[in-house]
């Protein structure tokens, strides 16, 4: 029955892109106001009532309609972001190579001491520990599609930590993206890790100025990061899990994980991001969940049902 579903929503989307796209152009927008309409109010009480018996864990939902119209549940409540705030980061680090003239070619000096053993880090995992160069866009890609912390902390250590992501965020207008602590930081003390915290509204608005207002061509560095989360190896049963049988749509993603808290809660589980239904339609999303005493697979589950009910719905909208 699933796959009928799933298929049925594959040979829709073309209705999709019809409805969405009349009389739309990504440049009638402002580059940083996200309008707030709702033509979309069945989706808010889908996502309400389906987080409704989710009493285990805290749950935030953006989604923003080609620019027009933002649903949103718990979605200007702080969580912690985890690993999504790579993607600010990466930003943090376009702007700066791009000031100082650093090409996404250019290759930059790693330290052995740089490559920490006990993290995640597949970069360090086919490296080894010790020196090495490499070019800035494989560091960028271990850190973005392979969520890579060593890389994560590497790329910090150019452009002179968390502080300067902090204050790009807030020089665009995104004040509630606070980038506060590094990943080896929060590995010493989880506690950190609900230091690094955005709302889902402000990072749905941050994928969605990136992609469809097309920050992604400030330059090819830009254009790289967003190449890069287009092919993110991460969390595919997250947001990407409804759309995989519908071989027209794109997903640029970044995701979060969290260890256990001491309350043997997951700090989070989360997952943000843009997804193309075509050139001229589309919709950003940022699913966080966090503090959850679900299991992994679980929490999983949960956003990638949220993203079903978001794409589902768009496709009744659609139709009716």
């Amino acid at each position: 029955m699933k796959k009928i579903l799933l298929l049925l929503l594959s040979s829709l989307v073309g209705v999709i892109i019809a409805y969405g796209s009349a009389g739309v152009s990504s440049k009638d927008y402002d580059e940083v106001v996200v309008r707030t309409d709702n033509r979309y109010p069945e989706m808010e009480t889908k996502l309400q009532a389906y987080i409704a018996d989710k009493k285990d864990a805290h749950i935030g939902i953006a989604v923003i309609v080609n620019g027009r119209d933002t649903v949103e549940v718990n979605g200007r409540r702080d969580f912690p972001m985890l690993s999504v705030y790579k993607f600010p980061q990466a930003l943090a680090v376009a702007d700066y190579c791009v000031w100082n003239g650093i090409t996404v070619s250019d290759t930059i000096a790693v330290k052995a001491g740089d490559l920490k053993e006990n993290t995640w880090s597949p970069m360090r995992d086919r490296y080894g520990i010790r020196d090495v160069r490499l070019p800035l866009s494989e560091i960028l890609e271990y850190s973005l599609s392979q969520s890579d912390n060593n890389a994560c902390d590497i790329l910090f250590g150019i452009i002179g930590g968390p502080a300067v992501a902090d204050s790009l965020m807030k020089t665009l207008g995104y004040g509630d993206i606070v980038i506060a602590s590094t990943e080896d930081e929060m590995h010493q003390d989880l506690n950190l890790c609900y230091r690094n915290t955005s709302t889902p509204v402000e990072m749905a608005a941050l994928f969605d100025r990136f992609y469809r207002q097309e920050m992604y061509r400030d330059s090819p560095l830009h254009e790289t990061i967003a190449s890069i989360m287009l092919t993110c190896k991460t969390g595919l049963n997250r947001l990407p899990a409804p759309l995989t049988a519908c071989n027209n749509i794109r997903l640029g993603h970044k995701t979060g994980t969290g260890d256990k808290n001491a309350q043997d809660r997951i700090i989070a589980v989360n997952d943000a991001g843009y997804v193309f239904l075509s050139d001229t339609f589309g919709y950003s999303i940022a699913v966080f969940i966090s503090d959850s005493a679900y299991d992994m697979e679980q929490t999983e589950r949960i956003i990638g049902d949220i993203s079903g009910i978001v794409f589902a719905t768009l496709v009744e909208k659609a139709t009716s």
